[in-house]
């Protein structure tokens, strides 16, 4: 098969993406192969490009976190899903190829109505949402929720979610333009964020109240404003460090209201967390996905090669929602 192989010559460097030749996954008994036809850019496959977010071990090391496709292969203790069916999944890495191995109960069925370039948008962004803030935050109906970078693929997909908990949504973005995009995906307020202090407005926006939730793919330059704005019994998940990794706080607002901080990463957790959050959302929203209750946003879609110019408008943070690649099963583009 072939896939995108990275060529780097040393670590940090902007990296060649090569169409090439590599060998077919080796897969397991509770895995199949799905025949990839979709995929998606994410900031990890940036990162790991360029060999500052290597793939854990047992982890494939192509890029590509999610999938969409049909199963061309199956190990012996599949029995629920057979040859041919059309699925999405995230991935273990390997989604930037023409097959990918995925465990049996990672995998989602794709409605009968829905393109692949639609499937390949959900796995990744929709299951980083819904762990960190219903299963990490607790976000409860008639609480108030901070989600910064609300256009990206995780924002987009993350506003929805709050908004079908019943939450008060307010999202940070860089433009007019992303600020419209998530009011009509269901935002409560946009907060332009290079025109005005993010801080200052939100206690304005909530009557200096404050924040129950706070999603945060910045880190350490926030941490000290981020506890300010949170409320008593306040929780923020991180996860992302577009800002930076160093940042201070004050211990006694940690501790005079009772507040929790988290960090996770989708990608580094162990196979029976991500089945647990897989059929979670299966579960709770993946109805709504497929009827169309809740909204895939795609910001572009590309073919595979070059893969450079599919990264570039997610490297510039200019996307509003998700960049996808079409992968040709055929070795001619």
């Amino acid at each position: 098969m072939k896939a995108i192989v990275v060529d780097l010559k040393e670590t940090g460097a902007t990296p060649r993406l090569l169409w090439d030749t590599v060998p077919d996954p080796a897969y397991g008994d509770d895995e199949v192969v799905v025949a990839v036809a979709a995929t998606a850019v994410n900031r990890a496959d940036l990162l790991q490009a360029r060999g500052l977010y290597p793939a854990p071990p047992g982890h494939s090391p192509i890029l590509g976190l999610e999938v969409a496709g049909t199963i061309v292969a199956r190990g012996a203790g599949v029995s629920q899903w057979e040859i041919g069916e059309r699925v999405c999944a995230l991935a273990p890495g390997g989604g930037y190829a023409q097959k990918a191995r995925v465990h049996q109960q990672m995998l989602l069925k794709m409605p009968a109505d829905w393109d692949f370039a639609q499937a390949a948008a959900v796995p990744e962004a929709w299951l980083t949402a819904f762990s960190n803030l219903i299963m990490e935050a607790g976000l409860k109906a008639g609480e108030c929720v901070l989600i910064h970078a609300g256009a990206s693929g995780v924002g987009t997909a993350g506003l929805q979610i709050a908004k079908n908990a019943g939450a008060r949504v307010l999202v940070t973005v860089g433009s007019a333009q992303k600020g419209e995009a998530c009011r009509r995906l269901g935002a409560d307020d946009a907060i332009l964020y290079k025109q005005v202090d993010f801080t200052e407005a939100a206690q304005a926006l909530t009557d200096g109240e404050g924040l129950d939730v706070i999603l945060d793919c910045v880190g350490g330059p926030n941490l000290a404003r981020h506890l300010e704005l949170l409320r008593p019994n306040g929780r923020m998940v991180t996860i992302g460090l577009l800002g930076g990794s160093q940042g201070k706080m004050n211990m006694a607002a940690l501790l005079g209201k009772s507040l929790t901080l988290k960090g996770t990463r989708l990608r580094a957790r162990p196979q029976a967390q991500k089945i647990a959050i897989t059929k979670a959302f299966q579960r709770q929203l993946w109805p709504k996905l497929c009827d169309g209750r809740l909204k895939v946003l795609i910001d572009s879609s590309y073919p595979i090669t070059p893969v450079a110019q599919a990264h570039a408008p997610v490297q510039a943070h200019g996307n509003i929602g998700k960049v996808v690649l079409a992968v040709p099963q055929s070795d001619r583009l």
